[in-house]
């Protein structure tokens, strides 16, 4: 059988100027990074270990088989984006599944990295930078399949959707949904447009 189900997430919550409330970014060690997440998208990294994690997963949010982030080690692009925030989005659920994420491909290689993510089996989630998600991975994924509810770009205020895509197998044409964990306080499940 070569079913896949993909799952993406953007990486949990960084430093916003119009919201200074949130803090300054901050390593997994706690030193100050203005390119890491800060408490609360670590609060986020954590729930998504929980809900993707083994014991806690569902038939809607299975335990991933590969997770895949932005290489963190890539230097910054054009607009001075450094790509740590899907890495340690998803440090927390890697440690409690006891896999090493695949972190070959950057910000700027969504498409090869897509290319190889089509050829799997199973559950594959996917970590990444919004922008990149919404004007590369989305597209490119649904290659002219109309989805309903496929969102063209990702909200940039919104750290607490999962997208979903199920295949029954590999010729198939993809199944399209928006799912909303409501994880922490302040999340809605409100679809993206």
């Amino acid at each position: 059988m070569s079913a896949l189900t993909i799952l993406i997430i953007r990486h949990g919550e960084k430093p916003d100027p119009a919201n200074p409330s949130l803090g300054g970014g901050l390593t997994q060690d706690g030193a100050p990074d203005d390119h890491s997440l800060v408490v609360r998208g670590w609060q986020r990294a954590g729930s998504w270990a929980a809900r993707f994690g083994p014991g806690a997963a569902s038939p809607d949010y299975p335990t991933p088989d590969i997770v895949y982030a932005a290489d963190p080690n890539e230097a910054p692009d054009a607009d001075d984006n450094i790509s740590k925030r899907p890495y340690e989005t998803i440090l927390p659920l890697c440690d409690r599944l006891q896999i090493k994420p695949v972190t070959k491909f950057g910000v700027g290689d969504e498409k090869p990295m897509l290319d190889e993510v089509r050829t799997l089996t199973g559950i594959v989630l996917i970590a990444w930078e919004h922008k990149k998600i919404g004007k590369v991975i989305l597209p490119e994924l649904a290659h002219g399949q109309a989805l309903p509810q496929l969102p063209h770009v990702w909200d940039g205020t919104r750290f607490d959707v999962v997208l979903r895509f199920d295949r029954a197998q590999s010729n198939a044409g993809w199944r399209f949904r928006q799912m909303f964990p409501r994880l922490l306080s302040g999340d809605t499940d409100t679809p993206m447009p």
